[in-house]
Protein backbone atom coordinates (compact mmCIF):
# COMPACT_ATOMS: atom_id res chain seq x y z
CA UNK A 1 0.00 0.00 0.00
CA UNK A 2 1.36 3.38 -0.89
CA UNK A 3 0.27 6.64 0.72
CA UNK A 4 0.66 10.02 -1.02
CA UNK A 5 0.66 12.84 1.04
CA UNK A 6 -0.01 16.13 -0.50
CA UNK A 7 1.17 19.08 0.99
CA UNK A 8 1.27 22.40 0.54
CA UNK A 9 3.97 24.35 -1.36
CA UNK A 10 7.23 24.55 0.73
CA UNK A 11 8.13 27.81 2.46
CA UNK A 12 11.48 28.99 4.24
CA UNK A 13 9.99 28.88 7.76
CA UNK A 14 8.04 26.76 10.10
CA UNK A 15 5.13 25.08 8.97
CA UNK A 16 3.26 22.48 11.73
CA UNK A 17 1.68 20.98 8.88
CA UNK A 18 4.74 19.75 7.87
CA UNK A 19 6.68 18.63 10.84
CA UNK A 20 3.14 17.23 12.25
CA UNK A 21 3.53 14.87 9.21
CA UNK A 22 7.17 14.47 9.04
CA UNK A 23 7.15 12.87 12.57
CA UNK A 24 4.53 10.76 12.19
CA UNK A 25 5.39 8.87 8.84
CA UNK A 26 8.62 6.85 10.46
CA UNK A 27 5.87 5.78 12.81
CA UNK A 28 4.06 3.59 10.36
CA UNK A 29 4.60 -0.30 9.74
CA UNK A 30 6.85 -1.58 7.38
CA UNK A 31 3.05 -2.46 5.51
CA UNK A 32 3.21 0.82 4.15
CA UNK A 33 5.09 2.33 1.75
CA UNK A 34 4.61 6.45 1.75
CA UNK A 35 6.02 9.59 0.13
CA UNK A 36 5.47 13.03 0.25
CA UNK A 37 4.62 15.67 -2.53
CA UNK A 38 4.62 19.36 -2.45
CA UNK A 39 2.10 21.59 -4.85
CA UNK A 40 4.06 22.51 -8.09
CA UNK A 41 2.56 26.14 -7.21
CA UNK A 42 1.51 28.58 -4.45
CA UNK A 43 -1.55 28.83 -3.59
CA UNK A 44 -2.76 32.09 -4.64
CA UNK A 45 -5.08 32.70 -7.45
CA UNK A 46 -7.46 30.49 -10.05
CA UNK A 47 -4.69 29.80 -12.02
CA UNK A 48 -1.61 28.53 -9.89
CA UNK A 49 -4.13 26.71 -8.39
CA UNK A 50 -6.05 24.73 -11.08
CA UNK A 51 -2.65 23.74 -12.09
CA UNK A 52 -1.07 22.23 -9.17
CA UNK A 53 -4.27 20.69 -8.89
CA UNK A 54 -4.05 18.84 -12.65
CA UNK A 55 -0.40 17.91 -11.16
CA UNK A 56 -1.37 16.40 -8.06
CA UNK A 57 -4.06 14.44 -10.19
CA UNK A 58 -0.75 12.78 -11.58
CA UNK A 59 0.69 11.70 -7.99
CA UNK A 60 -1.57 9.77 -6.39
CA UNK A 61 -1.12 6.41 -4.57
CA UNK A 62 -3.07 3.97 -3.20
CA UNK A 63 -4.46 6.46 -0.60
CA UNK A 64 -4.19 9.72 -1.03
CA UNK A 65 -3.70 12.26 2.42
CA UNK A 66 -4.29 15.84 1.49
CA UNK A 67 -2.43 17.00 5.27
CA UNK A 68 -4.11 20.89 5.61
CA UNK A 69 -4.74 23.71 3.53
CA UNK A 70 -4.47 22.64 -0.09
CA UNK A 71 -8.12 20.64 0.14
CA UNK A 72 -9.07 23.02 -3.43
CA UNK A 73 -6.84 19.82 -4.97
CA UNK A 74 -9.71 17.11 -3.81
CA UNK A 75 -11.80 17.03 -6.58
CA UNK A 76 -9.10 15.92 -8.87
CA UNK A 77 -8.65 12.61 -7.00
CA UNK A 78 -10.12 9.46 -6.76
CA UNK A 79 -12.86 9.78 -4.11
CA UNK A 80 -12.42 6.61 -2.92
CA UNK A 81 -9.19 6.67 -1.87
CA UNK A 82 -8.91 9.91 -0.80
CA UNK A 83 -8.54 11.35 3.21
CA UNK A 84 -8.31 15.02 3.89
CA UNK A 85 -7.43 16.17 7.23
CA UNK A 86 -8.66 19.80 8.84
CA UNK A 87 -6.65 21.42 11.40
CA UNK A 88 -9.09 24.27 12.07
CA UNK A 89 -11.35 26.83 10.65
CA UNK A 90 -9.57 29.87 11.21
CA UNK A 91 -9.41 30.90 7.39
CA UNK A 92 -13.19 31.09 7.60
CA UNK A 93 -14.02 32.86 10.68
CA UNK A 94 -11.42 35.40 9.39
CA UNK A 95 -13.24 35.83 5.97
CA UNK A 96 -16.48 37.44 4.96
CA UNK A 97 -18.48 37.79 1.85
CA UNK A 98 -17.89 36.38 -1.32
CA UNK A 99 -14.50 35.13 -0.28
CA UNK A 100 -15.72 33.40 2.63
CA UNK A 101 -18.22 31.16 0.40
CA UNK A 102 -15.78 30.74 -2.34
CA UNK A 103 -13.93 29.57 1.01
CA UNK A 104 -16.27 27.65 2.20
CA UNK A 105 -17.41 25.97 -1.40
CA UNK A 106 -14.14 25.05 -2.82
CA UNK A 107 -12.11 24.09 1.01
CA UNK A 108 -14.80 22.18 2.72
CA UNK A 109 -17.94 21.73 0.71
CA UNK A 110 -16.95 20.22 -2.29
CA UNK A 111 -13.81 18.51 -0.70
CA UNK A 112 -16.13 16.99 2.25
CA UNK A 113 -18.11 15.55 -0.10
CA UNK A 114 -15.33 14.32 -2.73
CA UNK A 115 -13.54 12.39 0.39
CA UNK A 116 -13.57 8.84 1.26
CA UNK A 117 -12.75 9.94 4.58
CA UNK A 118 -11.89 12.70 7.25
CA UNK A 119 -10.17 13.30 9.91
CA UNK A 120 -9.75 15.69 12.22
CA UNK A 121 -7.16 17.17 15.25
CA UNK A 122 -9.78 17.84 18.02
CA UNK A 123 -13.20 17.48 19.26
CA UNK A 124 -13.55 20.95 18.71
CA UNK A 125 -12.87 20.79 15.47
CA UNK A 126 -15.01 17.71 14.38
CA UNK A 127 -18.28 19.53 15.45
CA UNK A 128 -16.81 22.82 13.66
CA UNK A 129 -16.43 20.30 10.67
CA UNK A 130 -20.18 18.98 11.14
CA UNK A 131 -21.34 23.03 11.69
CA UNK A 132 -19.50 23.92 8.57
CA UNK A 133 -20.27 21.18 6.02
CA UNK A 134 -23.41 19.41 7.47
CA UNK A 135 -21.27 16.04 7.14
CA UNK A 136 -22.14 12.76 9.31
CA UNK A 137 -19.88 12.13 11.78
CA UNK A 138 -18.95 8.82 11.73
CA UNK A 139 -17.36 9.71 8.14
CA UNK A 140 -14.99 11.49 10.94
CA UNK A 141 -12.24 10.08 12.24
CA UNK A 142 -10.07 12.44 15.53
CA UNK A 143 -6.97 12.16 15.16
CA UNK A 144 -5.08 14.50 17.48
CA UNK A 145 -1.44 15.97 16.61
CA UNK A 146 1.92 14.51 18.30
CA UNK A 147 4.47 16.66 20.17
CA UNK A 148 7.76 15.99 17.77
CA UNK A 149 10.72 14.29 19.66
CA UNK A 150 12.87 17.04 18.50
CA UNK A 151 11.70 18.61 21.60
CA UNK A 152 13.64 17.72 24.51
CA UNK A 153 13.62 18.30 28.36
CA UNK A 154 15.99 21.35 28.82
CA UNK A 155 16.20 22.08 32.22
CA UNK A 156 16.56 25.80 33.20
CA UNK A 157 16.64 27.69 36.33
CA UNK A 158 13.03 30.12 36.32
CA UNK A 159 14.20 33.77 35.91
CA UNK A 160 11.62 35.44 38.97
CA UNK A 161 12.96 38.78 38.28
CA UNK A 162 12.43 39.17 34.56
CA UNK A 163 11.28 36.03 33.26
CA UNK A 164 11.31 35.57 29.64
CA UNK A 165 7.41 34.88 28.01
CA UNK A 166 7.31 32.97 25.05
CA UNK A 167 4.38 34.12 22.68
CA UNK A 168 3.62 31.87 19.25
CA UNK A 169 2.02 33.25 16.47
CA UNK A 170 0.58 37.10 15.48
CA UNK A 171 -2.58 36.54 13.56
CA UNK A 172 -5.66 37.66 15.27
CA UNK A 173 -6.73 33.97 16.78
CA UNK A 174 -3.69 34.15 18.81
CA UNK A 175 -4.79 37.16 20.61
CA UNK A 176 -1.85 39.11 21.35
CA UNK A 177 -3.06 42.25 21.58
CA UNK A 178 -4.64 41.52 25.21
CA UNK A 179 -1.49 39.75 26.09
CA UNK A 180 0.03 42.53 25.63
CA UNK A 181 -1.99 45.05 27.47
CA UNK A 182 -2.29 42.07 30.33
CA UNK A 183 1.80 42.81 30.88
CA UNK A 184 1.92 46.41 31.37
CA UNK A 185 3.85 47.45 34.32
CA UNK A 186 4.85 43.60 34.80
CA UNK A 187 8.71 43.35 34.76
CA UNK A 188 9.42 40.51 32.23
CA UNK A 189 10.38 40.14 28.45
CA UNK A 190 8.45 39.19 25.76
CA UNK A 191 9.72 37.43 22.99
CA UNK A 192 6.95 37.37 19.98
CA UNK A 193 7.41 34.73 17.08
CA UNK A 194 5.29 36.02 14.27
CA UNK A 195 5.41 38.87 11.87
CA UNK A 196 4.17 42.18 13.44
CA UNK A 197 2.11 44.32 12.05
CA UNK A 198 2.41 48.38 12.86
CA UNK A 199 -0.79 48.52 14.89
CA UNK A 200 0.92 45.78 17.44
CA UNK A 201 4.09 47.22 17.15
CA UNK A 202 2.15 50.64 17.93
CA UNK A 203 0.81 49.33 21.24
CA UNK A 204 3.88 47.17 22.47
CA UNK A 205 5.31 50.97 22.12
CA UNK A 206 2.32 52.72 24.11
CA UNK A 207 2.75 49.84 26.67
CA UNK A 208 6.40 50.11 27.17
CA UNK A 209 6.64 46.75 26.70
CA UNK A 210 10.35 44.61 26.78
CA UNK A 211 9.87 42.69 23.86
CA UNK A 212 11.95 40.73 21.15
CA UNK A 213 10.11 39.59 17.96
CA UNK A 214 11.44 37.05 15.57
CA UNK A 215 9.66 35.67 12.20
CA UNK A 216 10.45 32.74 9.38
CA UNK A 217 12.76 31.15 11.92
CA UNK A 218 14.30 27.88 11.36
CA UNK A 219 13.08 24.79 13.03
CA UNK A 220 16.06 24.55 15.64
CA UNK A 221 15.59 28.99 15.95
CA UNK A 222 12.02 27.93 17.18
CA UNK A 223 13.05 25.04 19.50
CA UNK A 224 16.14 27.21 21.10
CA UNK A 225 13.06 29.99 21.54
CA UNK A 226 11.20 27.25 23.90
CA UNK A 227 14.62 26.54 25.75
CA UNK A 228 15.42 30.21 26.42
CA UNK A 229 12.00 31.55 27.73
CA UNK A 230 10.98 30.93 31.27
CA UNK A 231 6.95 30.32 30.27
CA UNK A 232 4.47 30.10 27.05
CA UNK A 233 1.47 32.11 26.92
CA UNK A 234 -0.78 30.93 24.18
CA UNK A 235 -4.05 32.61 25.34
CA UNK A 236 -5.29 32.29 22.02
CA UNK A 237 -9.53 32.95 20.82
CA UNK A 238 -9.68 29.65 19.02
CA UNK A 239 -7.48 26.80 17.88
CA UNK A 240 -7.73 23.70 15.90
CA UNK A 241 -5.48 22.45 18.39
CA UNK A 242 -2.40 24.18 20.01
CA UNK A 243 0.90 22.42 19.25
CA UNK A 244 2.67 25.17 20.93
CA UNK A 245 1.16 23.77 24.12
CA UNK A 246 2.85 20.79 23.85
CA UNK A 247 6.30 21.68 22.59
CA UNK A 248 6.66 23.81 25.70
CA UNK A 249 5.34 21.45 27.67
CA UNK A 250 8.04 18.62 26.30
CA UNK A 251 10.76 21.14 26.85
CA UNK A 252 10.16 21.61 30.58
CA UNK A 253 8.08 25.00 30.54
CA UNK A 254 5.14 25.88 32.60
CA UNK A 255 2.21 27.45 30.28
CA UNK A 256 -0.82 29.81 30.43
CA UNK A 257 -3.32 28.96 27.58
CA UNK A 258 -7.08 29.53 27.16
CA UNK A 259 -9.81 27.39 28.73
CA UNK A 260 -11.98 28.08 25.75
CA UNK A 261 -11.90 26.11 22.16
CA UNK A 262 -9.50 22.58 21.63
CA UNK A 263 -6.52 24.58 24.32
CA UNK A 264 -8.30 22.34 27.72
CA UNK A 265 -8.76 19.28 25.42
CA UNK A 266 -4.87 19.36 24.54
CA UNK A 267 -3.45 20.90 27.71
CA UNK A 268 -5.31 18.46 30.03
CA UNK A 269 -4.37 19.63 33.99
CA UNK A 270 -0.68 20.77 32.62
CA UNK A 271 -1.86 24.35 32.24
CA UNK A 272 -2.82 27.43 33.62
CA UNK A 273 -6.03 28.13 32.04
CA UNK A 274 -7.52 31.56 31.80
CA UNK A 275 -10.31 33.37 29.85
CA UNK A 276 -9.00 34.89 26.63
CA UNK A 277 -10.74 37.62 26.64
CA UNK A 278 -10.02 39.23 29.96
CA UNK A 279 -7.30 41.24 30.28
CA UNK A 280 -6.94 40.77 34.13
CA UNK A 281 -7.61 37.09 33.95
CA UNK A 282 -4.39 36.58 31.42
CA UNK A 283 -1.94 39.07 34.37
CA UNK A 284 -3.16 36.85 36.76
CA UNK A 285 -2.50 33.63 35.69
CA UNK A 286 1.20 35.02 34.39
CA UNK A 287 1.58 36.49 37.53
CA UNK A 288 0.75 33.10 39.93
CA UNK A 289 3.09 30.90 37.12
CA UNK A 290 5.51 33.55 38.09
CA UNK A 291 5.06 34.09 41.71
CA UNK A 292 4.21 30.39 42.52
CA UNK A 293 7.06 28.37 42.58
CA UNK A 294 4.97 25.11 43.52
CA UNK A 295 2.76 25.69 41.27
CA UNK A 296 5.11 26.40 38.29
CA UNK A 297 6.81 22.90 39.09
CA UNK A 298 3.64 21.16 39.42
CA UNK A 299 2.65 22.45 35.62
CA UNK A 300 6.04 21.61 34.46
CA UNK A 301 5.95 17.22 36.10
CA UNK A 302 2.11 17.03 34.75
CA UNK A 303 3.09 18.37 31.25
CA UNK A 304 6.11 16.01 30.69
CA UNK A 305 2.93 12.97 31.55
CA UNK A 306 0.13 15.52 29.16
CA UNK A 307 2.65 15.08 26.06
CA UNK A 308 2.98 11.18 26.64
CA UNK A 309 -0.98 11.02 25.34
CA UNK A 310 0.56 12.20 21.78
CA UNK A 311 3.23 10.16 21.09
CA UNK A 312 4.17 9.17 17.54
CA UNK A 313 3.79 5.42 17.37
CA UNK A 314 0.35 6.09 18.48
CA UNK A 315 -0.84 8.39 16.08
CA UNK A 316 0.65 6.77 13.29
CA UNK A 317 -1.53 3.75 14.63
CA UNK A 318 -4.79 5.17 14.09
CA UNK A 319 -3.92 7.21 10.47
CA UNK A 320 -2.40 3.82 9.33
CA UNK A 321 -5.80 2.11 10.78
CA UNK A 322 -8.07 4.11 8.69
CA UNK A 323 -5.36 3.75 5.66
CA UNK A 324 -6.18 0.12 5.84
CA UNK A 325 -9.71 0.86 6.23
CA UNK A 326 -10.11 2.54 2.76
CA UNK A 327 -7.54 -0.06 1.05
CA UNK A 328 -9.39 -2.98 1.73
CA UNK A 329 -12.66 -1.60 0.44
CA UNK A 330 -10.79 -1.02 -3.20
Amino acid sequence: MIITFFHRLPAHFHFSIEKLFDAIQPGLSSAVSWRNYSLAYPSIGLFPRLKSALKAKQQQGDINHITGDIHFITPFLSKKRTINTYHDFTFLKNSKGLKRFLLWLFWVYIPVKRSKYLTVISEVTKQELIQYSGCKADKITVIPNIISQDFKAMPKVFNSKCPTILHIGTTPNKNLERLIKALEGLQCRLHIIGKLNESLMLLLQQCNTNYTNEFQIPEEALRQAYVNCDSLSFCSLNEGFGLPILEAQATGRPVVTSKLSSMPEVAGDAACLVNPYDVNAIREGIVKVINDKAYRQKLIDKGFENIKRFNAKVVAAQYEALYQKIYKDL
